[in-house]
């Protein structure tokens, strides 16, 4: 048995039904949680729940546009009612690939809808619920938020909103008993990478692929488990001194880079 363990306590998990989410979601249930999924996707969605419900994990999910308030707000309300929300993660986003002068409005608001206001969204909600009692929140950020990557003007902003985002929600409400950090990974390998790769460089995808992997001073992504054992730490209660924190798990990228 993992000494993390989540029996007894509710995560929310955004963007949960695939990649990196999805992990966090098995990992959280795999250790006892119970787990609701906030996606968009419902398909996506509905496959991910029932594959966990074939291994007797407690996963549920909602359909939901994290950058509806108020659609983000009934749902949450309606957790709430059914029992106690402990775990809030937010790891719902979207990327975009371009510098400032091919990064249209129309870009840029989809990025802010999403990743910035998304997270406002949920941890706002589920704030409400967790003053005075307990709480743990989860930001995905990203090496964007502390390093220039070339072409990810609009993402780097948004990612750099996040981390911000968490360090101002953990000294806001550390009084209130409700713990904040956040994660930012390098590249991770999931369905979104090989998508991207296949899209934008069909030819070349395997050389492409060892390319972008080298990126990582470790010479490989990340796999979306590393991850989630990260969160699954941070959201436990062996992590109950840690707060206001950013924690790059990038391959050396940050450091050993240049």
């Amino acid at each position: 048995m993992s000494a993390f363990q989540l029996t007894g306590k509710t995560a929310i998990i955004t963007g949960g039904a695939s990649g990196i989410g999805r992990a966090i979601a098995q990992v959280f249930a795999q250790n006892g949680a119970r787990v609701h999924i906030l996606d968009f996707n419902e398909k996506q969605a509905q496959a991910t729940v029932e594959a966990f419900k074939a291994e007797n994990l407690e996963v549920y999910y909602n359909i939901c546009d994290v950058s509806n308030a108020e659609e983000v707000q009934q749902i949450v309300d309606e957790i709430a009612m059914q029992r106690t929300i402990d775990i809030l993660v937010n790891n719902a986003g979207v990327a975009h690939v371009g510098n400032i002068e091919n990064t249209t409005e129309a870009d840029l608001d989809r990025i802010y809808a999403i990743n910035i206001k998304g997270v406002y969204n949920c941890a706002k909600a589920a704030i409400k619920h967790m003053k005075g009692k307990s709480g743990v929140i989860i930001n995905m950020a990203s090496i964007a938020s502390s390093v220039g990557i070339s072409d990810r003007f609009a993402y780097s902003m948004s990612k750099g909103a996040v981390l911000t985002m968490t360090y101002s929600i953990a000294k806001d409400y550390v009084d209130e008993g409700i713990r904040c950090n956040s994660i930012s990974p390098a590249r991770v390998h999931t369905p979104f990478v090989d998508g991207f790769i296949e899209k934008n460089y069909p030819d070349n995808q395997e050389e492409m692929f060892e390319k972008l992997s080298k990126t990582q001073p470790l010479g490989r992504m990340g796999k979306p488990v590393e991850i989630a054992h990260l969160a699954l730490y941070l959201a436990s209660d062996e992590a109950s001194f840690i707060t206001g924190t950013d924690f790059p798990i990038d391959g050396g990228f940050i450091k050993l880079n240049g």
